[in-house]
């Protein structure tokens, strides 16, 4: 697999903690981890068992449309139908002459070295309870060399996030291995370096950050000594398994999320089951059976709601929209459905559900693009409610305009970038509704799309061309109508561009990231033609900008950048 970066997610100044804790492997969180490690013992085995059983499918006859071909069966019969007997034969040579040589090594009885009555458990975690932790190397008595007060300091200081800072969240993959790497953007100085990292059992497909402590977090329990947090710093991730995670960026080196939204232990031990045993149906696989509790595929988007600060929406490839309560235990364990998980479930779409998103104006209002042409916008307390639109193409990203609380923008696969307003969509989704504007954007996919929190009406757009793109959009109050100019444009070196985010601190300010596993800060600012043409609206606002030495762009150095790759995307 190529190195990509599928996602960025900003964190806005003064929220992360100014010192972040060190992952702390204590008694709640110990019970926590080998609970976890249970489930993944459990469906590796419930795994396992599938996988045979579905092997054991393959090639077996049936009757119907799913019978295999008379000629395929041969195929699985070892040529040589005698190569069994032959190795039994040596095998049986070979135990007579060892035992005739009598080298002295039948008192270690190797021949059944590996028959132990009693295996040990298995697993990463299987142990773990026999062992003796400490807290830190001063505590350890094995380790001799204590830490030093000046290495600590170091390492205090090289951890340090000032109130100045913001923190840019990636969602990396790279030979085959998925993480968060946490980086940390000093605007001030045009700095910007990573932080620390964080390991992921799958592809990454969205993030979304939040503010709000789940409840199975350590940060939302209380202790003898401190109190409960209601605000924190975290970051939910989406990933190809049907799971959701929510990990804490104010701690390093964590081994588990603080939050598991879903079912790991009825999903994750699934193999495809095939329709077929001849060689022609195997390509075809049974879905998981779908369920109103948790998701069974892909997670596409994830929207955190800003006014009710414990729910969260997902989309997913099994064509639902859940909602999730941060606040409820989902952790629950049984065979009922009723009770646990998501707290609602929505089949609005007829295929994938690529985004959702609050609105932040209304907030129990969601809207939602899917693969199957159409975008939907619905009141979560009845969602049979809603109006929607068939569009010209598969959604690839949808925002809510912020500064209109019925206004929201659509990319399309086909490049274009439609604007709606919500009030005027019918109720039956089954037609078509004129768009406010059309904005041709980009040769290829519109993969991304943000909207300018500091100045109206400025959007900025990412394709598959390589592009990024920033527009502007102004209003004619008379005749009602929007004209839509090109500010500035520019290939950022991230090679096709999968995501781009405006800062929530600088007006001018976006990160994107894409197909080359590189993460680009380019302040907009720094270009002549964008200062003068959003002058205006700066000044509206209230916004200055500085002057900038650089050409704008900030970026990370990695090891291979003097390299050329030619097998680009």
């Amino acid at each position: 697999m190529a190195s990509l970066i599928s996602c960025v997610s900003w964190v806005r100044r003064g929220v992360a903690a100014q010192n972040p804790e060190k992952y702390v492997l204590d008694d709640g969180e110990l019970e926590r981890v080998s609970a976890l490690s249970r489930i993944e013992l459990e469906d590796a085995k419930e795994e396992l068992a599938r996988a045979h059983k579905a092997a054991q499918s393959m090639g077996r006859g049936a009757e119907g449309e799913e019978a295999d071909d008379g000629d395929e069966e041969d195929e699985w019969v070892d040529e040589d139908e005698n190569a069994m007997d032959e190795d039994v034969l040596m095998e049986e040579n070979s135990s007579s002459a060892n035992s005739q040589k009598g080298d002295g090594l039948d008192e270690y009885d190797l021949e059944n070295y590996d028959d132990d009555d009693a295996m040990p458990a298995m697993g990463p975690f299987s142990n773990i309870k026999g062992l003796t932790y400490y807290r830190n190397n001063d505590e350890d008595p094995y380790i001799t060399m204590k830490d030093d007060d000046d290495e600590k300091e170091n390492e205090r200081k090289e951890l340090e996030i000032y109130p100045t800072d913001n923190l840019l969240v990636v969602a990396k993959t790279e030979d085959e291995i998925s993480q968060l790497e946490i980086y940390v953007y000093d605007e001030s100085e045009e700095d910007l370096y990573a932080h620390h990292d964080l390991m992921l059992p799958s592809f990454p497909l969205c993030l979304e950050w939040l503010d709000f402590p789940p409840v199975t977090s350590p940060s939302a329990k209380g202790t003898a000594d401190t109190r409960a947090k209601q605000f924190g710093n975290y970051i939910a991730v989406g990933t190809m398994e049907p799971e959701i995670e929510i990990w804490s960026l104010d701690t390093v080196e964590s081994m588990y999320p603080d939050m598991v939204l879903g079912r790991p232990d009825k999903t994750a031990a699934h193999i495809p089951t095939p329709l077929g045993t001849g060689k022609k149906k195997r390509k075809k696989t049974k879905q998981r059976p779908a369920s109103t509790a948790h998701h069974v595929d892909a997670v596409l988007s994830i929207s955190w709601n800003k006014t009710h600060r414990n729910l969260l929406a997902s989309a997913s490839a099994d064509r639902t929209v859940k909602l999730w309560d941060l606040s409820r235990d989902p952790t629950i364990s049984g065979d009922a459905e009723d009770g646990q998980g998501a707290i609602r479930s929505f089949s609005i779409h007829k295929d994938r559900v690529q985004a959702v998103q609050w609105n932040e104006k209304e907030p129990t209002v969601l809207l939602t693009g899917s693969y199957d042409r159409t975008v939907r916008t619905f009141d979560s307390r009845a969602p049979d409610t809603g109006v929607g639109t068939i569009l010209g193409a598969e959604v690839e990203a949808l925002k809510w305009d912020p500064w209109e609380a019925h206004s929201f923008f659509v990319s399309l696969e086909n490049g274009i970038v439609l604007n709606f307003d919500a009030r005027t969509l019918p109720s039956n989704a089954s037609g078509s509704s004129p768009a406010r504007f059309t904005l041709s954007a980009h040769d290829g996919e519109a993969s991304s799309l943000d909207i300018n929190p500091h100045i109206r009406g400025c959007i900025a757009t990412g394709g598959a061309d390589k592009i990024v793109k920033v527009w502007n959009i102004n209003e004619n109050v008379d005749s009602n109508k929007r004209q839509v100019s090109l500010v500035t444009s520019r290939d950022l070196g991230v090679g096709k561009v999968f995501s781009v985010a405006w800062s929530p601190d600088d007006p001018l300010t976006l990160a994107a990231a894409g197909s080359k596993a590189k993460l680009q800060v380019w302040d907009v600012g720094a270009n002549a033609g964008a200062r003068k043409a959003l002058a205006s609206k700066l000044a509206e606002g209230g916004r200055t900008l500085k002057e900038r030495t650089s050409g704008g762009v900030i970026g990370v150095a990695s090891d291979d950048e003097d390299s050329v790759d030619d097998g680009d995307e």
